[in-house]
């Protein structure tokens, strides 16, 4: 049978870590070379999504479930309008996929998008080590002239790291664009493209908000120029630590008391803005079954997070900034990691995880309605004035 209808290959491919351990498997996917920092991602579904999201951009992402490539590839799941990640890892690919909305297989689709992946390799073995050691830099080669394994291993160690990039850039739109409020139009919305995934704008445009989705690189100027009755920061690829620009637009819109929303990157930005530093997890955070509570009101959210980098505020105090009070208003209860920040005098909140999560689960969607009230306030604030 051809790879797509059986899964990967049998042409030999190697996945070489940076500290020198090595996996040895099969093609799945593209055959060639890739690099980029190996994470893992405890998703159980939603690999397509998974595979489309831009904040993955040079990351090469570890399946922890065994079977990937069951339901294959259909054209509605899509988070963007490619592949982002660098690199592939699963551990047994499907055979045959089976579901009524697939057009193709997932090993077709990766190989028509030149994404470079492995199969066949004990992903448990691969996730425990990066849970020890940590993320790191990694190569996948494949094909029948593979180099030796000293060879792989110092291109691997050439290859840039994670910290440091600045990537938002790289994956964000280069022109603006328009998604309408479904139903009556109530607000509209300036998102900041720092790399967002398809389903935010459509769960603002739920609740009747038109979303104008700007390019990394706009002004303050920009994001005023479509009137916005709140402005919104999207998740992304990259250290928060090379975002001044991003930093210092979302400080302009602190200024300005306009109603404001960040995810992800989009919080790692907010807590630059106040004043907080950021720090690199070491293995990070990806999936869709990790635990957040909300400690404004105590309850509890399964959550779906793909971030690498987190903020450095204090989780036992009230601190001040330049914007009025700031607290920590989320926090991950598996490591007590900052997952998001609210102002108390000035209408600003971001979440460090994902609440439009398409893939599941959506516990957090109601952030997107908070984000709306903020706007229901400001408004009947500016009509009693």
């Amino acid at each position: 049978m051809t790879t797509s209808t059986r899964g990967a290959t049998k042409t030999p491919a190697v996945l070489v870590l940076e500290d020198g351990r090595i996996f040895r498997g099969r093609a799945y996917g593209a055959v060639g070379v890739t690099f980029g920092e190996a994470v893992f991602s405890t998703g159980m579904t939603g690999y397509q999504e998974t595979l489309t999201d831009p904040s993955y951009h040079r990351q090469v992402v570890v399946m922890t479930a065994p079977h990937v490539g069951n339901t294959g590839v259909n054209d509605e799941d899509p988070e963007s309008q490619r592949i982002w990640v660098a690199g592939y890892v699963v551990r047994d690919p499907a055979r045959v996929p089976s579901n009524w909305r697939s057009r193709r297989s997932l090993d077709e689709e990766l190989r028509n998008q030149g994404v470079v992946g492995i199969s066949g390799i004990d992903t448990r073995a691969l996730t425990r080590h990066l849970r020890e050691r940590g993320a790191m830099r990694v190569g996948i080669f494949s094909g029948n002239a593979l180099p030796d394994d000293g060879t792989m291993l110092a291109e691997v160690r050439q290859a840039p790291e994670m910290t440091g990039a600045d990537l938002s850039a790289e994956v964000a739109t280069k022109e603006t664009y328009v998604v309408p409020a479904i139903g009556t139009k109530k607000y509209t919305v300036a998102a900041v493209d720092l790399g967002i995934k398809g389903m935010t704008p459509h769960r603002m445009a739920e609740r009747g908000i038109e979303v104008h989705v700007l390019p990394a690189t706009a002004t303050v100027e920009d994001v005023y120029a479509v009137n916005p009755d709140g402005v919104f920061f999207s998740n992304g690829p990259g250290d928060p630590a090379t975002a001044d620009h991003p930093v210092a637009v979302m400080q302009a819109v602190l200024e300005r008391g306009t109603p404001l929303f960040g995810i992800c990157f989009g919080n790692q930005i907010l807590g630059r803005a106040l004043g907080f530093g950021t720090y690199k997890l070491k293995y990070g955070h990806r999936g869709i079954n990790q635990p957040v509570q909300d400690r404004t009101t105590g309850k509890v959210e399964v959550t779906a997070h793909n971030h690498g980098f987190a903020v450095d505020a204090p989780l036992d105090r009230v601190s001040e900034t330049p914007y009025g009070r700031a607290e920590v208003s989320h926090v991950c209860l598996n490591d007590q990691v900052v997952e998001g920040l609210q102002l108390l005098d000035r209408p600003a909140f971001s979440v460090q995880y994902h609440p439009e999560a398409a893939a599941g689960p959506h516990d957090a969607a109601y952030l997107f309605d908070r984000f709306t009230s903020l706007m229901d306030t400001v408004l009947m604030e500016g009509q009693r004035a």
